[in-house]
């Protein structure tokens, strides 16, 4: 009872921001999603810029259809083509050849492998993939051991590196909150990449959400975001928002929640996330949810293990062209799309070895990237827009709702006189580095008449004395 009562407390609070923030959206100046809704905005000095953490582009990959041994769409691949009943041949595939299981001895050789080139990203956990089994209760054709040892490689070799998601709950066919058990309409409307989210409230999403969110808790899985399946919540906009928000807070306590939902693999639109449904800034409890969205196609092995695009579409061998070119050259966080199945491409590790040549190539072409995961990103982008920013004097305060590591401003500054960070009564020295590409936290870099300064922004209230 007290769960429900908080989801709709939750949900008539983002009513009242919706209602009040659509004109602020609509003069914000920004590329936003279709009926999403900016929120609240602080006032800011133009004497201060906000620059990506440390000056460096963001990058990461995104990793979805994966979860404890199971492969995916080995399963999926029958379900969905019943639900369109072989209208499609999308769905004709040789899916009783796949195997039926990615084992844990790929997942620690991936794991390793990106922890010891710095990769860090997304990587979804399926809690009922394809309804074969809970992974809070058992597996059918692997053992209580085995699902155990899974899920201790996920916690061990992933999660210092990767943020973990539900894909929904089943990535297929929509469970029955009353019963756990798919409902027994076989059709788009009853499947979660599909039909099921168009008309339904927040109140509804948030459940569903949040179905999935507990069975990850229940196997010590923390999350502090979701990915949609497909295309869940594509005609449900504003409430998947709201319900990501409601839902992530409500299991998780998440501070700042986030949500995969959009990609986009060519063309000038901005892949930045959006902060939406901004309120609460100068409170004591302020909140938003952040958008993340991805820059490319999966172009390693694709979720059905066809048709790979390759290397080159992501970077060329000679770093000059491809979509991450492309993005890292307007300084927006480049987030790669691929998906565990084709990594994986049943045990020919076709999308892994295309994704090892992506990072080669990127390491040689770049210096200035920044690996992230997706709560990492959310939190630098909320801090970024949100932050009340002034400057009066040699005094440039920062009222922050949220506290933020590798916090990067360009700030002029007066001759010989280094910066200082203070917090209360306390200072900190800042230290002066010969680049802006050797900044870590706490430290500056003088430029000209300006200096780039970054520094660990605390919640509340701190200023830098320049």
């Amino acid at each position: 009872m007290t769960a429900r009562r908080s989801l709709r407390t939750d949900r008539r609070h983002f009513l009242r921001l919706a209602a009040g923030a659509a004109a602020s959206a609509s003069l914000s100046g920004r590329n936003l999603l279709r009926a999403q809704v900016a929120g609240d905005r602080p006032s800011r000095t133009t004497e201060v810029t906000v620059l990506n953490p440390r000056t460096r582009v963001p990058v990461g990959l995104i990793i979805d259809d994966s979860t404890c041994l199971v492969n995916l769409n080995r399963f999926a691949m029958p379900q969905f083509n019943e639900a369109f009943v072989g209208a499609t041949e999308t769905y004709h595939r040789p899916w009783r050849d796949w195997p039926v299981e990615i084992p844990d001895t790929f997942v620690r050789k991936f794991g390793e492998w990106c922890a010891g080139a710095g990769v860090k990203g997304k990587y979804s956990i399926v809690p009922y993939p394809a309804c074969v089994g809970r992974l809070d209760r058992m597996l059918p054709g692997w053992t209580p051991r085995e699902l155990k040892e899974s899920l201790d490689i996920v916690r061990t070799v992933m999660m210092p590196n990767w943020d973990i998601h539900p894909e929904m709950v089943t990535h297929t066919r929509v469970i029955d909150l009353k019963t756990g058990h798919p409902f027994t309409e076989l059709s788009p409307k009853f499947m979660e990449n599909w039909e099921w989210t168009t008309g339904r409230s927040v109140d509804e999403i948030a459940a569903y959400l949040a179905y999935a969110l507990r069975i990850l808790k229940e196997v010590g899985l923390p999350c502090e975001g979701i990915t949609t399946p497909g295309g869940f919540g594509n005609r449900a906009l504003p409430q998947l928002a709201q319900a990501t928000f409601q839902s992530v807070r409500e299991v998780f306590g998440a501070e700042i929640p986030h949500y995969f939902r959009h990609a986009y693999s060519e063309g000038n639109q901005s892949v930045v996330p959006r902060v939406e449904y901004a309120s609460g800034l100068d409170g004591p409890d302020p909140r938003c949810v952040v958008s993340i969205i991805g820059c490319t196609g999966d172009w390693t092995g694709g979720w059905d293990c066809i048709n790979p695009g390759g290397a080159d579409k992501f970077i060329s061998e000679d770093g000059q062209h491809g979509r991450m070119v492309d993005v890292i050259a307007r300084g927006e966080p480049a987030l790669m799309l691929a998906h565990w199945t084709g990594v994986w491409f049943n045990g020919y590790e076709v999308g892994f070895n295309i994704f090892k040549q992506v990072v080669k190539r990127l390491h040689a072409r770049y210096d200035h990237l920044l690996w992230m995961k997706l709560s990492e990103v959310s939190r630098y982008w909320a801090a970024r827009e949100l932050t009340q920013i002034e400057r009066n004097g040699t005094a440039v305060q920062f009222r922050a709702p949220f506290a933020c590591p590798d916090f990067t401003v360009r700030l002029g500054v007066s001759a010989g006189q280094p910066p200082r960070l203070r917090l209360n009564s306390e200072f900190t020295e800042l230290k002066e580095v010969a680049s802006a590409l050797k900044l870590t936290s706490n430290s500056w870099f003088r430029e000209g008449e300006s200096a780039i300064v970054c520094f660990t922004l605390p919640k509340g209230t701190s200023q830098l004395l320049v």
